[in-house]
């Protein structure tokens, strides 16, 4: 039962339920600011990974 649990149609009805709640206008946006914030995640966890190799 879990072993199937995520088929690629599952991801078809993922996209298109996000964009119907999201409208196609907004979906840009969005994106920009995801982008924007794993940019950012990304850099604060180098910045920690450097400062442990410095203490170190």
């Amino acid at each position: 039962m879990i072993r199937n649990a995520l088929q690629p149609w599952h991801l078809l009805i993922v996209v298109l339920v996000i964009v119907v709640l999201f409208g196609s206008k907004k979906l840009p946006d969005t994106a920009r600011s995801v982008g924007k914030s794993l940019r950012i995640l990304k850099s604060e966890t180098r910045a920690l990974r450097d400062e442990d190799a410095k203490r170190e």
